[in-house]
């Protein structure tokens, strides 16, 4: 989420004079927004970062350790004992209540969900996932795996392909490290699949650095749509003839709630994920009555290491406004619910959708 730089040798801690309740670990990000010494200290760390607080309004009424922990390891449980330390006056706390400010109530807090596994679901199936190296990508590889999936495994990155692997050492996975644009890459990535092809989850995606088209550079319009819409777009061409010799497969590509409004990002990563929607639906319109279905899965906002750099000023000022009316970002695992749900035989009869797997937002 690239919130979360943090340099302790620079920070002073505020007094503590004023602080009336004590924070912890488990107090949401509003209380300790709302606390005298706590909100001191967590805006100096954004402002360290070069954010502030209005990147946190989707997660407010989180816990400061469940954002800590979707941030990729930025935000460490050291760093967490430090804060509470300096905003309880050197005390380490276990009560997560300050007050909250009346004219902002926090959410109720929700139930954690829980993957539960499908044992078997993908027994005897392949399934090739790009971006397996983190994030969406990885939670969608995991998933098939531990549900009996030979997964053929993509990222640019071998040694987070190599960590992937070695964490599940005991499911069938290959892996595959190349630039999904590059075309000896696709052909590896065939080769390596095999005689069949049961699945391919086109998860590989980059963002853009949020600026409308009149600020956006030749260079970063290249580079997003290049790896959202031509990579995904090449490894679709290679395994459909397989497909259609075995008269089956799934397709699930990824879009985004940029790829069915505007307000969602920027130029660059908008008109790539449009596209990819447009697609999804010409090519399940193409091989219907084929065995193959494509889908997509439009995500909202989700806790991975995909970040948003704010390049526009005037583009921030109208982001900050529209997320008022967004859900709290989501974990990748749920994401790999909705993604495996349309990649298995669970997803028959399912064909041309765009799923919004965004928590609702885009109901609003």
């Amino acid at each position: 989420m690239g919130l979360f730089s943090h340099n302790k040798s620079q920070e002073q801690a505020p007094s503590s004079d004023n602080a009336d309740a004590q924070l912890s670990g488990d107090s949401t990000i509003r209380e300790w927004l709302d606390h005298p010494v706590g909100g001191q200290i967590f805006r100096a760390m954004l402002a360290e970062a070069g954010q502030n607080e209005k990147v946190l309004g989707p997660v407010k009424g989180w816990s400061l350790k469940r954002v800590a922990g979707m941030s990729q390891g930025k935000m460490t449980d050291e760093m967490i004992t430090d804060m509470v330390q300096k905003a309880n006056g050197g005390s380490v706390s276990a009560v997560p209540s300050a007050s909250t400010s009346a004219a902002e109530p926090s959410a109720p807090d929700m139930p954690e969900w829980q993957e539960k596994i499908t044992p078997g679901r993908f027994a005897g199936q392949t399934v090739i996932v790009t971006g397996a190296g983190s994030g969406i990508g990885q939670a969608t590889a995991s998933r098939v795996a531990r549900e009996g999936g030979r997964v053929v495994a993509v990222d640019i990155s071998p040694e987070r392909l190599n960590d992937f692997k070695a964490s599940l050492s005991e499911a069938t996975i290959d892996v595959v490290a190349g630039d999904i644009t590059n075309d000896e890459t696709i052909e590896q990535i065939v080769q390596t699949a095999g005689e069949r092809i049961d699945a391919l989850a086109n998860v590989a995606g980059i963002m853009d650095n949020m600026t409308p088209v009149h600020e956006v550079s030749d260079e970063v319009w290249s580079r997003v749509m290049n790896v959202n819409l031509v990579g995904t777009m090449k490894l679709m061409r290679a395994v459909v003839p397989k497909m259609l010799e075995q008269k089956s497969g799934s397709i699930v590509n990824i879009t985004s709630e940029a790829g069915i409004r505007g307000a969602a990002a920027g130029a660059a990563y908008t008109a790539s994920k449009h596209a990819v929607v447009g697609l999804t639906k010409s090519s399940a319109f193409a091989y219907t009555g084929t065995g193959i279905r494509v889908n997509a899965v439009a995500p909202g906002g989700v806790a991975t290491n995909i970040e948003a750099k704010f390049d526009s000023d005037m583009f921030m000022e109208r982001f900050n406004a529209a997320s008022a009316i967004m859900p709290p970002p989501t974990t990748a695992n749920q994401l790999a619910a909705s993604i495996t749900f349309l990649l298995s035989d669970d997803g028959t009869n399912v064909n041309g959708a765009i799923l919004p797997s965004d928590g609702g937002w885009s109901a609003a």
